[in-house]
């Protein structure tokens, strides 16, 4: 279960009631500010990942072997929309648990991302073999 969505919501409303037993009406005013003001901080990052995004092709990343040095499990799937610049390409059914979105770069390589609950339980980078020798140095 996830717990955050019933941990947030407690707090801050904890946080509303400590506020009016300490400081009345002026406390529960800035602390009801100080949470609108972190909504509108989280809203606005979520806005300009997904504007920065929308100018990119879906399931396009620009190294899918850098994407994979970088991910780690639990990270959020803003977070790796964030890192890639793209929206991933959904792999799994619409709307179904486990998600599984896919980033292939320029030379075919891709990396299939597993999302639980919105965040990533694991990754798999493929890279497709090389027909040729490899270049001299």
């Amino acid at each position: 279960m996830n717990f955050q969505k019933i941990f947030v919501p407690v707090a801050g409303v904890a946080v509303v009631v400590l506020a009016y037993r300490f400081y009345g009406w002026a406390g529960v005013a800035a602390a009801a500010a100080g949470l609108v003001m972190w909504v509108l901080l989280h809203f606005t990052r979520m806005m300009q990942v997904l504007k920065r995004a929308a100018n990119r092709p879906i399931g396009y990343v620009d190294s899918a072997v850098m994407l994979n040095a970088k991910l780690l499990p639990g990270m959020t799937l803003l977070h790796v929309v964030a890192m890639t610049r793209a929206l991933g390409e959904l792999k799994s059914a619409k709307s179904e648990q486990p998600e599984v979105f896919r980033w292939t770069d320029g030379t075919q390589s891709h990396v299939t991302c597993t999302f639980v609950g919105g965040k990533l339980s694991h990754h798999a980078l493929f890279r497709p073999a090389q027909d040729g020798p490899p270049p001299a140095p």
